[in-house]
């Protein structure tokens, strides 16, 4: 199994841009994000101030956007 990296907010944000999401509204510190193709796959991602997201945080993430730990580390 491949480990999962530590990352903010901000950079899964934008990894996931780069794969086709897109934000759809911010409520508070949330970004509420939409794949543009399936819309589907919606995720929701918390950016505090530049601290890391907890690993169980970023895993239930990836899962919702199905997107593999490999992808993610590929576009970071």
């Amino acid at each position: 199994m491949t480990r999962l990296p530590r990352v903010t907010g901000w950079e899964v944000i934008a990894a996931l841009r780069r794969m086709g999401f897109r934000v759809e509204y911010v409520k508070g510190s949330h970004y509420h994000l939409v794949h543009e193709s399936d819309a589907s796959r919606q995720v929701v991602v918390p950016v505090h101030a530049g601290m890391t997201l907890k690993l169980k945080t970023l895993k239930s993430i990836l899962k919702r956007a199905e997107v593999s730990v490999d992808d993610l580390k590929r576009l970071l």
